[in-house]
């Protein structure tokens, strides 16, 4: 593990000489400064994980040099001392970015345990720093800047570290298998096996020996022993997809490995150890299924220990076009085509759609409009004639010029109305949302509902 480096600001000898013969009595590696001038040349230099300084110099004070370490390495954690300590001074270092403030004279043990908290702090900054990077560069179509998918990006680099099982839900076509790749990439099970199971698609007579095996003389074929898809998983991550599809009798096979970390092959007679991580998908919901009884409950609480809900495409319209230019470079290299972007009449199209398939069906549409491309540029001549109709019979309807007796009123009305609810639904009824999409404030367009009668069973947010 890196020694953690403390760069010391003081002008006073015996304190600078002091603090770098105890810390590094602790195991820190100590770079002294008497000025915040010799600081920065310092600082120019090397890296540090904490800076403690005085606040009182001659010269430059303990304040600007604060200012210029959050200024330049806003992870750098600011421990300020001061032997002049007023509240005004207080307050000021810690509006500033400072992590503590200390007066003199202190014990030694408050400055440990001040500096060991900073570092704790700063360690668990930069682990979500580089949880957040790596998961930026592996999840591949989980593409996006908008608030919902950073919120799953969040969570999916909290849960990684964690040996909890996850369940991931959301509609078919919405990324779950790539969150669950991205959970596996992320943990410390990284280096074993990844394997996906699609429990809708292996015929129920199979699924039993495809999950756990079996013994020689099982049932008719069976000629020898065979492993199963969790002894294949051992150590590492068994994604379930289409969870609720798993017939009651394995769903009890399931919960017993949860429980027990065990398994029988089909005709076995002994158990065998299983170390793996389950990430269940499901695109139905599974508490309601579980009440009902056609999933067991007991199964579904062990399932679900986190979720993560994946959004809908049509609710986080604004990462389509970072999607588009995504896919557009992926299939540019696997097409081998020199198409460059898309023409803004079909973007447009394209952003009209409500996409039912989400993130699979825009994949599948610049896949197509690129092997159909002839140019540099994707117009509308490429798209599928379902995104065309069905973005035409979403566009609202542009009232008809007024005869000279019409109410000017009324009609500019029936226009905001038809923007409004149009917007609505392209944000999936999301009322934060419609308001960026139409570049108002969330006040005004709530407000302009209200007014025309449209606010029944709109959202504020995306929190549902």
């Amino acid at each position: 593990m890196k020694t953690a480096r403390i760069l010391v600001v003081d002008d006073e000898r015996s304190l600078r000489e002091f603090l770098e013969i105890f810390f590094r009595r602790e195991g820190y590696g100590v770079v002294t400064a008497a000025s915040v001038d010799e600081a920065l040349v310092a600082l120019g230099a090397d890296d540090f994980d904490v800076v403690i300084s005085d606040v009182q110099m001659a010269g430059a004070s303990g304040l600007e040099l604060l200012r210029t370490v959050k200024e330049n390495a806003p992870d750098c954690v600011v421990i300020m001392i001061t032997a002049f300590a007023t509240t005004e001074t207080a307050i000021e270092a810690m509006k500033q970015g400072a992590y503590d403030y200390i007066t003199k004279p202190f014990k030694v043990d408050e400055l440990r345990l001040v500096v060991e908290k900073a570092l704790e702090k700063k360690l668990l900054t930069d682990e979500n720093q580089r949880l957040r990077t790596a998961l930026r560069s592996r999840s591949r179509s989980l593409v996006g800047s908008s608030a919902a998918l950073g919120r799953v990006h969040d969570l999916i680099a909290q849960v990684a570290t964690t040996r909890t099982n996850v369940l991931v839900s959301g509609e078919s076509g919405t990324g779950k298998e790539l969150v669950a790749r991205a959970i596996h990439e992320l943990s410390e099970r990284r280096d074993k096996p990844f394997i996906a199971v699609n429990c809708g698609a292996i015929p129920e007579n199979l699924l039993e020996s495809e999950l756990f095996g079996h013994v020689r003389g099982a049932f008719t074929g069976a000629v020898s022993h065979k492993p199963g898809l969790v002894e294949t998983a051992d150590g590492g991550t068994l994604f379930l997809d289409e969870i609720g599809e798993l017939p009651p009798s394995l769903q009890v096979k399931l919960l017993r490995l949860i429980q027990e970390k065990t398994i029988r092959r089909v005709g076995g007679n002994q158990d065998q150890r299983a170390d793996v991580r389950i990430v269940a998908a499901t695109n139905r919901d599974l508490e309601a299924e579980a009440q009902a009884g056609r999933f067991r409950e007991d199964l579904y609480y062990r399932l679900n220990v986190i979720q993560i809900a994946l959004p809908a495409l049509r609710e986080r319209m604004e990462d389509v076009p970072i999607l588009v230019q995504h896919f557009l470079a992926k299939y540019r290299r696997e097409l081998g085509k020199e198409v460059q972007d898309v023409a803004p009449e079909a973007m447009e199209k394209i952003l009209a759609h409500s996409f039912p398939g989400n993130v699979r069906e825009l994949e599948n549409l610049i896949e197509r409009a690129v092997a159909l491309s002839r140019g540099p540029t994707l117009g509308v001549d490429v798209l599928p004639a379902s995104v065309l109709e069905r973005s035409a019979s979403r566009r609202p309807a542009v009232p008809q010029p007024a005869p000279a007796s019409g109410n000017l009123d009324e009609i500019l009305a029936s226009y905001e109305r038809g923007l409004l609810a149009d917007a609505l639904q392209r944000a999936g009824g999301v009322k934060k949302r419609a308001a960026r999409l139409l570049g108002i404030s969330f006040r005004s367009f709530r407000y302009r509902l209200e007014k025309l009668g449209l606010d029944d069973g709109a959202r504020d947010d995306d929190d549902r």
